[in-house]
Formats: C-alpha cells, structure tokens, sequence
C-alpha cells in the first residue's frame, strides 16, 4: 500500500518530487506522511501554508482504499522508484518520477529509442517515423513518443504495424484520451507495450504538463530521434532534455524550403547524427539488423503507372492521376483500393495519396 500512499501525495497540487522526497524522509514512509497529525505535517518544514491547507483538505477527500480499488478496476498500475520494474534509465536522470503510473506492462530491455517530431507534420515526415519505428521494431527496440498529433501517432502506428512495441507518455492522466482522436491508439499501445504518465488518473492534459512529460520521454530512451522539429518546439526541448542527460540525439533531414526541417537542419549543425535509416540508429548501439525477406509485388501494367507517379513526399488526389496516367476515375479508385489493402499507399486527407515505404515492389 505505500505506493498508493505516494500516489495519493503526489496528487497534491504543489508536491512534486523534491517535496514527496522531503517528506517521505522526514516521516519514514509515505504513509506515515499521509496520516501524520496537523502539528506534525505543519512543522514538518516541507510544506508552505498553502500547501499544507491543500494537503490536508485532500486527505478529508480521498479514501484510499477506495483509490486504489478504482484505479486496479481501469486497469491503472503503479511503479514507485523503488520497484525493481522501474525503467533503470529513467531511473538514473536527474529529477526522475518518484511514481509512475501507466497502463499495459513496461519494457524489461533497455533498447529504447524516441521518435518525436512536429504536430504539424508533412506527409513525408509522418511517412518517415512510420518507417523507423517499424524497422527498429523489428530489430527487438521499443520506440517511445508522446501520442501527440503528427510524427507521434505516426510513430507509434509504425510500432504497431506488425504487433511491435511502443510506450506513450502522457501530459495527462493515463485514463485521459489526448489528443481526443488518439483514443482507439492509445487503448492499442496499452495492449501492446505501455502508457504511462506522472499525473494522477483524471488530470486532464495542460501546455505547463509537456515539457515535464518530454523529459520522461527521454530518460526512458537510450537516445532521440528528431523527425521534424520548427525552429521553437516540444521535440527540440526534448533533444535538449537528451543531450543534458548524455543521451544520443538523432536527426532526420528534410527539405531547406520547409520550415518544419529548420528544427532538425539546427540539431545536425550542433552534432546531432543525420540518419536516412533505422540501421543508422541500430549501429549505434550494436543492435543485430535483422535481415528481411524481400516479397516480390507483382503490379500490373496499369498498378505499375499509377505506383511510379506516386512518391513518399508530396501526396496527390485522384485527379491529378487521372491528369498523368489518362486512366478512368473507377480503374485508379480500384487500383488505389488495392494498394491500400497491400499496404503500398497511405490516404490523407482530401483523398490524397502517398506511398508507403515498402520493399520489392516490381
């Protein structure tokens, strides 16, 4: 029960880890924090007066019992910093979660690596963390990223593609879908790896909660991948976070004329590695690179001239393939079907279609 007791001060507002320390040592234990006396508490001397009068109307509040009832019921768990499943290198940054609380089950390997990027990300950065994190999935490497929009849900999506993988670190509760559309792939990577969060189950997400959050996205991971980054963004303070921990930063470079490159372009110019591959990521760590078993796509005539005017980058609409292949709109609306199917293209928005990173297409 001492985890819960920890949780329970940790929700708190104004008791973050330097505090729940401070008091778990003065006391014994958290516990003993939790139902120590008001005289006690008051002249504990890691309190203010505000932050006593809310700790003590927050225990008039919780039952405890009740607590931890209801979180075992969402299927909400807690790992305190004193628990052998604690990720060892989270465990070892500076201002490390005193508790975590999370969903599905955490790695028992240390090869991790974050994927983050812009949320507003182009097709051909989406279509890139998709790649890597599948490719390092297949190596045997947990990606991690922050479920956010953009080269986070693309990350995590790649990670799942073939049942990889992933973790989720949450600037909310982990029982607070965030973004709202990011539901059904949150539920998906508690089922197939982890989420995982320092606030309490029902904080709904905040701005002030994210740079917190990316720095647990980083000590959980032996290095970062910066996918697109704008010149001020979340990813680059994650990169920041990184390289003050001594971890590896890694990243992606795009086109001069994007401003969503100008992040990554900088990170490449202050020593960060350029990669074109998830090999370039593997070799680092003397990862073994599994090797692949090329399935040979046979396309058709007419699969073959709609495939070689789609590309990675720029997405098109079916309009524009009618324009360069002179097909009828029923013949490349099948042949687009199909690719989907196959896994060959990706559909945005507006109808609009892109190719998906895939070997041995003939």
């Amino acid at each position: 029960m001492e985890k819960i007791y920890l949780a329970a001060l940790q929700m708190v507002a104004g008791i973050g880890n330097v505090r729940l320390k401070g008091l778990v040592s003065f006391f014994g234990s958290a516990q003993q924090a939790w139902l120590a006396n008001k005289r006690d508490l008051f002249l504990c001397g890691h309190l203010d007066e505000t932050i006593y009068n809310k700790l003590l109307i927050h225990r008039e509040k919780i039952d405890i019992y009740t607590l931890a009832c209801d979180w075992e019921r969402k299927g909400i768990r807690i790992c305190s910093h004193n628990d052998s499943e604690y990720p060892k290198l989270l465990l070892n940054t500076y201002n490390a979660p005193q508790v975590l609380f999370y969903r599905g089950a955490l790695p028992i390997t240390d090869h991790l690596i974050a994927i983050v990027g812009a949320r507003k990300a182009t097709s051909y950065g989406k279509n890139v963390a998709q790649l890597l994190a599948s490719e390092l999935n297949e190596a045997g490497v947990w990606v991690v990223s922050g479920a956010a929009r953009g080269i986070d849900t693309a990350a995590h999506q790649g990670a799942l593609l073939k049942d990889g993988y992933t973790i989720a670190v949450l600037g909310c509760g982990v029982d607070i879908n965030y973004p709202p559309e990011n539901g059904k792939l949150i539920n998906q990577i508690a089922e197939r790896g982890a989420v995982v969060s320092e606030y309490a189950p029902g904080t709904m997400a905040h701005p002030g909660h994210f740079p917190a959050r990316n720095r647990i996205i980083n000590g959980l991971s032996r290095g970062v991948v910066v996918v697109e980054a704008a010149e001020r963004s979340g990813a680059l303070i994650t990169a920041d976070f990184a390289l003050e921990e001594g971890r590896d930063v890694f990243a992606v470079p795009g086109s001069i004329f994007s401003p969503s490159s100008k992040g990554t372009h900088r990170l490449v110019k202050q020593g960060a590695k350029l990669i074109d591959s998830a090999v370039d990521i593997l070799e680092e760590y003397d990862i073994a690179v599994k090797e692949k078993e090329t399935q040979r796509i046979d396309l058709t005539s007419e699969e073959a001239m709609v495939y070689d005017i789609l590309t990675y980058e720029n997405s098109l609409g079916i309009e524009d393939i009618v324009m360069k292949t002179k097909l009828s709109t029923a013949v490349i609306t099948y042949i687009l079907l199909q690719f989907e199917l196959r896994g060959l293209v990706t559909e945005n928005s507006g109808k609009r279609y892109l190719r998906c990173a895939k070997e041995g297409v003939k």
